[in-house]
């Protein structure tokens, strides 16, 4: 007896999605280029306050580079 794996609706779904034929499985490729696209502009346009990612991110970078001069002049 053997585990269903997976939805016969989400099946379905996939199976609809253009391009099986000469594609194969890289037809979703686009996709997850736009879902990563819409993940990199809400990192660089939302924020949370005053703060956003690659603010938070610059802050920790510096603090390291400090960090980093002043464990090397010890």
């Amino acid at each position: 007896m053997s585990m269903k794996l997976y939805s016969t609706g989400i099946k379905s779904i996939l199976d609809k999605w253009p391009g099986k034929k000469y594609f194969g499985i890289y037809r979703f490729l686009p996709l997850f280029f736009m879902l990563g696209a819409a993940l990199e502009f809400s990192m660089i346009n939302w924020k949370v306050g005053e703060t956003n990612f690659y603010r938070t991110y610059k802050r920790r970078q510096a603090k390291n580079i400090v960090e980093k001069e002043l464990h090397s002049e010890l």
